[in-house]
C-alpha cells in the first residue's frame, strides 16, 4: 500500500519542488516511532527568508508490530507542519532489510536533498536546516554531524572519537572498526550523491549497508563533511541493527578496502603491532600485499629484535617477518592499535616520530 498525504496541496501528479525528504526505513520501530516523528514534526525549517519544502518518506518493511498505526496517527500532525507524507507498506514473509528498504525509501522520494533518519533515532530541531545549509554548498559531499549518545555512558570511546575527528580525519580514519567517520543516522546528502553510488546493498541482514555505501562514495572522489553541532539522538538498544553484523564481515571488507585503496601503491610497508592484532592483519592480507610487510613494529621488549614466522602459511619456506622496535619502524605504516587504551603512551610515541597520517601512516583498528 503506498499513501501520500499532504496539507500543503502536493500529490505526486503536480509539479513541485521539495527541498528535503527525510529518509526513514523502518521494521518493527513501534517502540521508538513515535519520538522519532515528533522530532521531524518540530524541525524548524527557515532558510533565508523561506520555508523549505520537506517530505517524510517512509518504508515499512514486513512490520508485524504497530508501526503502521503510529506512522497514520502522526500524519494530521506532519501536515499541520505543511510535510509531504509518502508512505509504503510491503508484507512479506521475513523483512528484506535495511538496504532494501532506505533504496525504496529513496525511490518513493522527490526531494532534491536526502536527510536519512533511523525510526530509533532523535533529531534536534534544527537539524534539517543547519545540515541543509551545509549540504547546499557541498553537491558532492556527505554531511553528518555531532551526536549524543543515548544512554550517555554506552560506546564512549566510540562517541568521542566520531564527535572530535578533525575535517582531515573525516577523510582518513576510514578504515577503523568504528566504520564511517560519520555515522549512518546523521547522513545528509544531494539526490546525485546517491545515485551515483547507486543506492545501498540489498543483500540483507549483516550486510553493512551503510560501510559499503560509504566506501564506494570515497572511490568515486566523494567527500566527508560534519557539521559541528550535537544535531541528532543517537539511542543504544540491543535491537539495533548494527549487532545483526558480524565482525569478521566488518573486518574482511576493511581489509579488502585498505588493499584496494592504499596497499596496492606502497610497495613496502611495516606494521606496528606484534601482537594478536597485528598478527591477524598480516594474515587476512593477500600472499602479494603480505609480501610487501618488511617488518613488524613494537615495544615490547620480549618481541623486539625477533621474527614472527607464519605457520599457517602454504609456502616454503614459511615467510618470516623481523620484529624492531617502533623508533627503528621504517614508514610508510599500517597501526594495528586500538586507540586511548594506553594512558597516552601510544598516542605519544606516534607523535614523536613526526609522520603525516594518510602518507606515512593509516590506523587500523
Amino acid at each position: 500500500m503506498q499513501l501520500c498525504v499532504d496539507a500543503a496541496k502536493c500529490p505526486k501528479d503536480v509539479d513541485i519542488k521539495v527541498d528535503v525528504s527525510v529518509i526513514i526505513p523502518v521494521h518493527n520501530g513501534a517502540a521508538w516511532l513515535g519520538v522519532c516523528l515528533a522530532s521531524v514534526e518540530q524541525q524548524q525549517l527557515q532558510h533565508n527568508g523561506a520555508m523549505l519544502m520537506v517530505e517524510v518518506s517512509l518504508f515499512l518493511d514486513s512490520c508485524t508490530d504497530a508501526s503502521e498505526s503510529i506512522v497514520q496517527q502522526w500524519i494530521p500532525a506532519l501536515q499541520r507542519k505543511r510535510c509531504c507524507v509518502t508512505l509504503t507498506t510491503e508484507h512479506n514473509s521475513s523483512p528484506k532489510g535495511v538496504g532494501y528498504a532506505k533504496n525504496r525509501a529513496v525511490e518513493q522520494s522527490r526531494g532534491e536533498f536526502l536527510c536519512f533518519l533511523d525510526a530509533d533515532d532523535i533529531m534536534m530541531p534544527t537539524r534539517i536546516q543547519k545540515q541543509y545549509e551545509l549540504a547546499c554548498k557541498a553537491s558532492n559531499a556527505i554531511v553528518g554531524c555531532r551526536f549524543v549518545r543515548d544512554p550517555p555512558e554506552s560506546t564512549v570511546r566510540f562517541t568521542r572519537w566520531a564527535n572530535t575527528l578533525t575535517p582531515e580525519q573525516l577523510q582518513l580514519q576510514v578504515f577503523m572498526s568504528h566504520g564511517p567517520t560519520v555515522i549512518m543516522p546523521t547522513w545528509f546528502c544531494h539526490r546525485t550523491v546517491f545515485d551515483r553510488v547507486g543506492g545501498f546493498s540489498e543483500e540483507g541482514a549483516g550486510t553493512p549497508e551503510d560501510l559499503i555505501f560509504f566506501f564506494h562514495h570515497l572511490r568515486l572522489g566523494g567527500k566527508v563533511l560534519r557539521h559541528d553541532e550535537e544535531l541528532l539522538v543517537y539511542r543504544y538498544h540491543p535491537q539495533a541493527t548494527t549487532f545483526s553484523i558480524d565482525e569478521q564481515t566488518i573486518w574482511d571488507l576493511r581489509i579488502k578496502e585498505l588493499e584496494a585503496r592504499v596497499l596496492c601503491c606502497w610497495e613496502a610497508f611495516t606494521i606496528w603491532n606484534a601482537g594478536k592484532q597485528g598478527r591477524k592483519f598480516y594474515r587476512s592480507l593477500n600472499r602479494e600485499t603480505q609480501r610487501k610487510v618488511v617488518a613488524f613494529c613494537d615495544v615490547d621488549a620480549k618481541k623486539v629484535n625477533s621474527f614472527y614466522t607464519y605457520e599457517e602459511s602454504p609456502e616454503r619456506p614459511k615467510p618470516k617477518v623481523p620484529i624492531v622496535h617502533f623508533t627503528e619502524a621504517r614508514p610508510p605504516l599500517v597501526i594495528c592499535m586500538k586507540l586511548e587504551l594506553t594512558g597516552g603512551k601510544f598516542e605519544e610515541n606516534l607523535a614523536s616520530l613526526q609522520l603525516e597520517e594518510g602518507k606515512d601512516y593509516h590506523l587500523f583498528n
